[in-house]
């Protein structure tokens, strides 16, 4: 089973293969934002992916269109709501302040 770190928080949870760095966020309580509620319309679920890069199902053309929209892209941003983890790896996942951001303005109860 894939399992998944979430930085800066250091939450940690096992998935299925083929989950969604957002479904494994949700998963185990991590902020990750998802405005759109996870359909690639929005950049609210972007995220830096520290370790397991290459392990990650492949960037899609439409991921590629909105994640030019996010703030600060790096080489190793990723929509969490589009990057599956496919490999029984473990995979490191930084949360970026748009994303953490994001996430407590859908939840205010939590701030």
């Amino acid at each position: 089973m894939p399992k998944i770190r979430f930085l800066p928080d250091g939450i940690a949870t096992e998935v299925a293969a083929g989950t969604s760095i957002l479904e494994a966020a949700r998963s185990c309580g991590a902020h990750v934002g998802s405005a759109c509620g996870g359909v690639c319309a929005c950049s609210t679920c972007h995220v830096y992916v520290k370790a397991g890069f290459d392990e990650l199902s492949e960037v899609q053309e439409n991921e590629e269109d909105i994640i030019e929209k996010a703030f600060d892209v790096k080489a190793t941003s990723r929509l969490g709501c589009q990057a599956r983890l496919q490999a029984d790896a473990t995979y490191e996942v930084e949360i970026t302040a748009e994303s953490r951001k994001a996430f407590l303005d859908e939840h205010p109860d939590l701030r």
